[in-house]
């Protein structure tokens, strides 16, 4: 990867994008268009199909055709499996101009996207392919005279909405097991960040999924995700985003066909640093990260810092000067260790919580400000304010931004009281020397994935989804596919 060849495809224009469905490309029925501007300087880059009802039930039925044709869904494992091979090994093949791809469209730092979009989306469906054929049915125990057999089978058409942050990795999370299982898809992507799924479904094509069994519709959220939402042959509809689509979602899935619904929701998480620690130092370093990276729009984002107060000016010091020391800007650039805010809109949203942060009697420590406004692009510098009680909307709140909220604590249960004090329960950390405490802390801390000694980084080994309300069901790991198949019993009397 090199300045150069990144700056090469970021010059490269941007064509305009219809909806991909039955593996043909078309416009949306109504030609309605949306426009795609760019975070990094706020400039156009393309405009994307704005699909409405209509156009989701075609790609339904299309989903529909296939699966109920058997070219995917009744294929011999070991064929699901090539074409997922393929699939990742065509990602890998481009991943450069993915990345690029995403970038421009949603503004995450280059280091940072190379790995966690196209990186991640071909392990996941490199992972997906090998479980195909690893993944069998039972023999039930049963009294002599009877057989009982426990089937896994693809459960029809499959919807995925996803979000704009990573919207490559997250994709992947629910179409590769999706696919893997048999079944077809119809994926929406974000309205903000849709570029680089268009160009997935393509590779996708390209590599030997049969058309339908995995089509593409961009549009808004109130009407092409509700859309899908209400369809009445949707038979699964899974979902990362906020808590108030999730609700909505719920509602569909109930004035439709009952729809199973999974969700993965926002996420206040708890960072927890004891005096204990093995190093301050990396301590912060880790955990500036794990708020700061692209921007604080991540769904595990340490967003609440929880400190021992014996050590809690000096580390507060700690993760300040780490904080100032990011460099904010072009996100295509290679020194850049922090890019763009989403979208303007996105922007605004982050600066109301620091304003409210402020008059609720928080003291900022740094950043709080809009950067390089110059530029036409949307930049907000890295914040950290101290002194923030339980009570504040900072503590309560999930900002999706870089803002750091700091919290003191005296004793363990103290730690745990805090870190549970929150209607989230997505993901957590513990720093801590003492091995009894980890577990300890694991165990107590109500949230699906608990660091110890580090920050983000789990890979699709092991799954991830939310208690409370951060969600239900699991993405990555073998866990996901339970999602995306039916159990059959069939009880035979010999």
């Amino acid at each position: 990867m090199d300045q150069a060849t990144i700056d090469m495809l970021a010059a490269q224009p941007v064509a305009d994008q219809g909806l991909f469905i039955d593996g043909q490309w078309r416009a949306s029925q109504s030609g309605a268009r949306m426009i795609v501007t760019s975070p990094i300087d706020g400039q156009r880059l393309c405009r994307i199909a704005d699909a409405g009802a209509a156009d989701v039930d075609a790609a339904v039925a299309a989903a529909r055709r296939v699966f109920e044709a058997g070219v995917w869904s009744r294929a011999a494992p070991v064929q699901r499996k090539k074409v997922l091979h393929k699939i990742a090994d065509a990602i890998e093949a481009e991943a450069l101009a993915l990345a690029v791809r995403g970038v421009r469209d949603n503004g995450t730092e280059i280091g940072m996207a190379i790995k966690a979009e196209p990186g991640s989306a071909a392990a996941t469906f490199r992972f997906y392919a090998e479980a195909v054929d690893k993944l069998p049915g039972e023999i039930a125990p049963t009294q002599p005279g009877v057989l009982g057999l426990v089937h896994r089978e693809p459960i029809g058409v499959i919807g995925a909405i996803v979000p704009w942050n990573f919207p490559l990795m997250i994709a992947a999370w629910k179409i590769a097991p999706a696919l893997a299982a048999g079944n077809s898809v119809v994926l929406k992507p974000s309205e903000m960040a849709s570029l680089s799924l268009l160009r997935l479904v393509e590779i996708c094509a390209e590599c030997g999924l049969p058309d339908g069994v995995l089509n593409l519709v961009t549009g808004q959220g109130a009407v092409t995700g509700q859309a899908l939402g209400l369809h009445g042959d949707v038979d699964v509809l899974v979902f990362t985003g906020s808590g108030f689509v999730g609700r909505k979602l719920m509602e569909y899935s109930a004035r439709s066909n009952l729809k199973r619904l999974y969700l993965e929701l926002g996420g206040k998480s708890p960072n927890v640093v004891f005096a204990d620690a093995p190093d301050l130092k990396q301590a912060a370093r880790v955990s500036a990260g794990g708020i700061f990276r692209n921007s604080g729009q991540v769904c595990v984002a340490g967003s609440r810092l929880l400190v021992e107060r014996a050590i809690h000016e000096e580390f507060t010091e700690l993760i300040a000067a780490e904080a100032r020391a990011f460099k904010v800007g072009n996100p295509l650039k290679l020194d850049t260790d922090i890019g763009a805010v989403s979208s303007e809109a996105h922007l605004s949203k982050v600066a109301g919580f620091v304003d409210t942060t402020l008059k609720e009697g928080a003291t900022l420590m740094t950043g709080g400000e809009r950067l390089l406004a110059q530029t036409g692009g949307s930049y907000f510098a890295p914040t950290v304010f101290t002194g923030v009680t339980p009570d504040m909307t900072l503590s309560r709140d999930e900002v999706f931004g870089p803002v750091l909220a700091i919290t003191p604590f005296d004793s363990e249960d103290e730690a745990v009281a805090l870190a549970n004090g929150t209607y989230y329960g997505l993901a957590a950390g513990v720093w801590t020397g003492n091995l009894s405490r980890a577990h300890r802390m694991v165990s107590a801390i109500n949230a699906g994935v608990v660091h110890v000694n580090t920050y983000g980084g789990p890979d699709v080994t092991v799954p991830l989804g939310g208690h409370k309300q951060s969600g239900n069901g699991h993405d990555k790991s073998l866990h996901a596919m339970d999602k995306y198949v039916n159990l059959k019993t069939a009880w035979i009397q010999l």
